[in-house]
């Protein structure tokens, strides 16, 4: 009967403590816990869970004040501009906190960070040049790439914090982040009317908390774990962007096939959108983006969870305490499968009047849809906790075959199933990918643990 309490299970994994070890020669400590996991997680959920009930909440504040359309114009902002930020990102984030030997210094990391992000917003202005958009849309996503290019600038500092377990500080930012950001969206879009000018609300409440809070508290933790060797006198260059070309090429590399996992794991959440758009218009997409979003409620727990325990898994991993990392990836394994079911019994039971509440009459005539979607959401979570575990073994590369993979599983199904059944169509193509993507990632996981026990054992 334990074995069905996952959570407490969880609860007793992360039990042990990890102090932190102020290290004095400037390199990474060996065991580098600035909280237990169990606090880390404990902040990082409820940071993700306030963070993503504002995002969510930026729905539901559009859903009321304007009309579909406008939903569904901010939902392919998201669409068009997220695996394009998502491919620049190069999940640097899950590399920083992976780095057990101290391979980079962060002045590498944010040198690659801003050579990229930059050059994602170039790429995005040129494909809304080239694009067959109206005007009033054409804004909107440039407004989206804007904001999301100073979320890029913040994980980048976010991966610094979590490295070295302080996942307090990064769930502090995400809760001033998410009220502040629905407050002041919330609040412009019923003045203007427009969502235009809510995006650009967004964009600049992001660049204010990324230069008055994040830098500062990736600073604090930069000098807390790596202090100065001279006198304690924190020099500004450690802080400062590394643009040598020979150390950002060599990142690029090492980063480039998790990047562009990361960038199709965007794209195949959004393939759907852009079908929905192209077929059915963009009040339609404005309805399904509404409906998918509620799934994120899960996804915000996994997040958290996973992004506390990569650092810890990572540990497990290379220093072969296998045991241990098998027992923890079992746990949140099991937690994935609860929370999936817990999603799917709530749009069944629940779905109908819970979409009538907080959005409009109309969305709540979608109930079946919304069912889907949840399927759908709660075979992502299983998938994420994979792919965490994944990356902790640093095996980056075989991401590209994954996620090609599940991306043409999920384009097929798209291509077959949105214009025969609209928008169940699209819920059962994230389905189909999202299934694709558990059974591909258990696979390569299995080769991985294999591979890495014979060289252990040899």
């Amino acid at each position: 009967m334990k074995a069905l309490f996952p959570l407490k299970l969880y609860k007793e994994a992360i039990a042990d403590d990890g102090d932190a070890e102020g290290a004095t020669t400037g390199k990474p400590p060996s065991r580098p816990y600035g909280l237990s996991l169990r606090s880390n997680f404990s902040w990082n959920l409820v940071g993700n869970v306030v963070y993503a009930g504002c995002q969510w909440g930026i729905l539901v504040v559009l859903a009321k004040l304007t009309n579909p359309e406008m939903v569904g114009r901010f939902a392919l902002g998201l669409a068009i501009t997220t695996p394009i930020i998502m491919l620049s990102w190069l999940h640097l984030r899950s590399i920083q906190a992976t780095d057990i030997r101290g391979e980079y210094a962060f002045a590498q990391y944010l040198g690659l960070r801003l050579t990229t992000t930059a050059l994602a917003l170039l790429i995005v202005v040129g494909v809304v040049l080239l694009g067959p958009y109206t005007w009033e849309t054409a804004i909107v996503i440039l407004a989206v790439g804007l904001a999301k290019g100073f979320e890029s600038i913040s994980d980048v500092y976010y991966g610094l914090m979590q490295r070295y377990e302080r996942m307090d500080r990064i769930a502090k930012s995400r809760m001033i982040k998410g009220p502040l950001s629905l407050l002041v969206l919330g609040l412009l879009v019923f003045l203007t009317g427009d969502v235009f000018w809510g995006v650009i609300g967004l964009a600049t409440t992001w660049c204010l908390l990324l230069f008055t809070y994040d830098v500062r508290n990736a600073t604090v933790t930069q000098r807390e774990f790596c202090p100065a060797p001279r006198g304690g006198l924190f020099t500004i260059e450690i802080m400062r962007p590394d643009f040598n070309i020979s150390n950002l090429l060599r990142m690029t590399w090492l980063a480039l096939p998790l990047g562009i996992g990361g960038a199709l794991i965007s794209l195949q959440s959004s393939i759907p959108n852009l079908f929905i758009e192209s077929y059915w218009g963009e009040g339609k997409l404005g309805i399904f983006a509404a409906l998918a979003y509620i799934s994120m409620a899960g996804t915000t727990i996994v997040a958290a969870m996973g992004q506390s325990a990569i650092p810890r898994l990572a540990n497990y991993y290379f220093n072969n305490e296998i045991k241990k990392y098998k027992y923890l990836l079992i746990l949140l394994l099991g937690i994935g499968f609860f929370l999936a079911l817990g999603g799917i019994l709530f749009a069944v039971f629940v779905g109908r009047p819970f979409l009538s509440l907080f959005y409009q009459p109309e969305y709540s005539d979608h109930n079946r849809v919304f069912v889907c979607v949840m399927v759908a959401g709660g075979m992502s979570y299983i998938a994420s906790f994979l792919n965490n575990a994944i990356t902790v073994t640093r095996n980056f590369k075989v991401y590209i075959p994954l996620m090609l993979t599940v991306i043409a599983t999920t384009t097929v199904a798209s291509i077959w199933l949105i214009p025969r059944f609209a928008l169940i169509g699209a819920a059962l193509s994230l389905a189909l990918g999202s299934f694709t993507q558990i059974i591909v990632s258990a696979i390569i996981l299995h080769a991985v643990m294999k591979k890495h026990l014979q060289k252990v054992i040899g």
